[in-house]
């Protein structure tokens, strides 16, 4: 059973270099740290799990949740110590995908900076491929 969690943002990249690397998605440092933060006193989860859901107005959007255990189909990245898993479903679209997680005065979040992306919505939260 997964919590619900955060919010996340969408970024379209334009004129990136898809990477090639054994990960399907890259954390930043600041992303690594936040999410090292948020398991600190939830013993009982693993990682975090990256999903897409049918959303907003522009098709899809992801979501994060508090994950116990690994599924079949989930892709496992772990990155200096963090487990992030990726269900079946969002696995293409995270292809070359760099999770960040940024701080200012209004708001907190993990955005998901997406060289796949072909169009998005106004406020960020939806995404088309």
């Amino acid at each position: 059973m997964a919590a619900s969690m955060v919010r996340a943002t969408v970024r379209a990249v334009s004129k990136r270099r898809i990477l090639s690397t054994r990960a399907a998605l890259t954390l930043t440092p600041a992303a690594v740290s936040r999410i090292r933060l948020l398991l600190q006193n939830k013993p009982e989860y693993i990682g975090l799990k990256v999903g897409v859901r049918t959303r907003g107005c522009n098709g899809l959007t992801y979501t994060l949740e508090y994950t116990k255990d690994k599924e079949k189909s989930d892709e496992e990245v772990l990155q200096d110590g963090v487990r992030v898993f990726i269900e079946k479903k969002a696995q293409l679209t995270l292809l070359g995908t760099e999770m960040d997680f940024v701080e200012s005065k209004l708001s907190s979040e993990f955005v998901f900076n997406n060289p796949n992306i072909k169009g998005t919505c106004g406020c960020g939260e939806s995404f088309s491929v």
